[in-house]
């Protein structure tokens, strides 16, 4: 059995071999690429295939006076209109946190207020490249309107701490990404 290391959870050990490696599609929010993998045992697995996504971001968003600022947005993916937390797409040269200010303000018109990356996640380490930073952003207010893509469709909404963590507890929130920083804040402030 191995031993528990915090200091090395993360790490390259058992690092697969890249033999060969080719792209089949790629588009600006999405590459995929077919590799061909030998493991460290020597096996040969040659039908393996990576998403390459750009790194994204996410906001737990607290307003000054309390309130969550939420989102309403329809996912073609599930065929649902689902709560969220303000996301997007880190653009090139972007740090973390200047694309998660960029998103809330764009996505829902609120800004300013106290910042801290709370974690990273992976959507699938298995087959996506690409990391999640989540921040939380307290005392946000509004400061402008809205600035959606072209291809963007959602509502603002304002919830209560009970309101969502009534969405978290029903199963309510169902992007993962979104789902796991929310209880995390929920279970680090007793609020569950």
């Amino acid at each position: 059995m191995e031993k528990f290391d915090i200091a090395n959870a993360i790490s390259d050990d058992g690092k697969w071999e890249t033999v060969s490696s080719e792209y089949l599609f790629r588009r600006p929010w999405l590459t995929v690429r077919h590799d061909q993998v030998r493991l460290p045992d020597g096996r040969i697995n040659p039908e393996f295939y990576v998403l390459e996504y750009p790194d994204w971001i996410n906001v737990i968003a607290i307003t000054t006076d309390g309130l969550f600022v939420m989102e309403r947005q329809y996912r073609q993916g599930l065929g649902k209109t689902c709560y969220e937390i303000p996301a997007g797409v880190m653009e090139k040269g972007e740090t973390a946190l200047e694309a998660a200010r960029r998103e809330l303000q764009e996505e829902t018109g609120y800004g300013d207020g106290e910042w801290q990356e709370i974690m990273m996640l992976s959507g699938n380490s298995s087959t996506t490249s690409n990391i999640t930073h989540c921040f939380l952003a307290t005392g946000v207010r509004k400061i402008s309107e809205q600035h959606l893509d072209n291809t963007e469709d959602l509502n603002v909404c304002l919830l209560t701490a009970e309101q969502v963590r009534l969405l978290l507890t029903n199963d309510k929130i169902r992007q993962a990404l979104m789902a796991a920083p929310l209880w995390k804040y929920f279970a680090e402030n007793h609020l569950l």
